[in-house]
């Protein structure tokens, strides 16, 4: 790469199990307020913008146009949109920088799972001749995964009940978080996953700007400067892969060079604590590495804000002087099928 982008400001709203009384947008505008005003841009300032969501959670069609309204009608922007984790938004976003035809960008991303009934919403990503007509839900797909993991002797339940209880301990020093303390692992939820291996289902929304070069130095006095970005995809039949590995966050990491050197904190998009198994594999983490201190997706789990909070909290470790090299990683789909790594340092001290 020869041009530096950095994330240079993040911003996330409080997770909760419902937002009844808040549109989108009015859930969205605080974040978006909260970003610009930790680097003092306006939005006229801002070079592109970036958003994820999905239409499938809101149950109506392009319904990331009303958020715009959050943004600003005026001045005209230069403006785009995944049907995807907000992570994947920060990837086109990072790209765009990258040619040089702008010097920052903003990228967020926003969910509201409350309405509905997010396990059946979920099932709409599964294939549709064999798989979805079949409505497997989210967490019976994940309990296979944990399954297939005990089987392998990978892990056991006492493993799983552990990733939990670490997580939710870690978020009592995050305040965005919706579980934070004890939280009993519960009875079976599918076996052999229990509640307290599964994600909450709440509503949130976060945001992070980019910026190149000199202009990330002039907006915060810490860049995280992103080192490598890459992500990866696995065969979409569930039947075709093992789901006891993860070969496209292999991949994704490697290319993002998160071997070369390595990192002291890992944020993890594992929704479920048998995934963390997986990932942690997968990436080669060992006991030294600091992993998922904001609690994690365990902690709170905003459905396509999720991938870039993990991003975000990574970067904010980074400004606050908390690490020096940080993995990132998102993910979407069943059972880990989409998988994005990032690799973030700071300046030396």
């Amino acid at each position: 790469m020869t041009r530096q982008i950095a994330v240079v400001a993040f911003a996330q709203s409080d997770h909760r199990r419902t937002t009844d009384e808040l549109s989108e947008v009015e859930m969205l505008m605080p974040v978006l307020h909260e970003v610009l005003a930790r680097t003092g841009l306006r939005t006229a300032d801002i070079g592109f913008t970036c958003s994820g969501s999905s239409d499938y959670l809101a149950g109506r069609a392009f319904s990331f146009t009303m958020t715009l309204d959050g943004v600003g009608a005026w001045p005209p922007i230069s403006e785009s949109h995944v049907e995807m984790d907000g992570a994947f938004a920060l990837y086109e976003a990072w790209s765009k920088l990258l040619t040089g035809d702008a010097d920052t960008a903003l990228v967020y991303a926003y969910g509201k799972s409350s309405p509905g009934s997010l396990r059946d919403v979920l099932t709409r990503q599964l294939d549709p001749y064999y798989l979805a007509p079949l409505w497997p839900d989210s967490v019976a797909l994940a309990a296979l995964q944990a399954q297939a993991l005990l089987d392998a002797g990978d892990t056991d339940e006492h493993a799983l009940a552990a990733i939990g209880a670490r997580s939710r301990a870690d978020a009592t020093a995050n305040p965005h978080a919706q579980l934070r303390g004890p939280v009993p692992q519960g009875d079976h939820l599918v076996r052999p996953l229990r509640t307290g291996d599964c994600p909450p289902i709440g509503d949130g929304a976060a945001a992070v700007i980019l910026a190149a070069g000199d202009r990330a130095r002039q907006l915060c006095p810490r860049p995280a400067w992103i080192r490598g970005l890459d992500h990866r995809i696995e065969p979409h039949s569930l039947g075709a892969r093992d789901l006891t590995d993860s070969p496209s966050t292999r991949l994704a990491a490697e290319r993002a060079g998160a071997f070369e050197r390595p990192v002291d904190t890992a944020e993890l998009h594992a929704p479920f604590s048998s995934q963390e198994v997986v990932l942690r594999k997968a990436l080669r983490l060992g006991e030294e590495v600091v992993v998922n201190p904001s609690g994690g997706a365990l902690a709170a789990n905003p459905v396509m804000a999720a991938g870039l909070i993990r991003i975000g909290e990574a970067a904010a470790r980074i400004h606050r002087g908390a690490c020096d090299r940080a993995l990132a990683h998102a993910t979407s789909g069943p059972c880990l099928q989409q998988n994005l790594v990032a690799v973030l340092e700071g300046d030396p001290r």
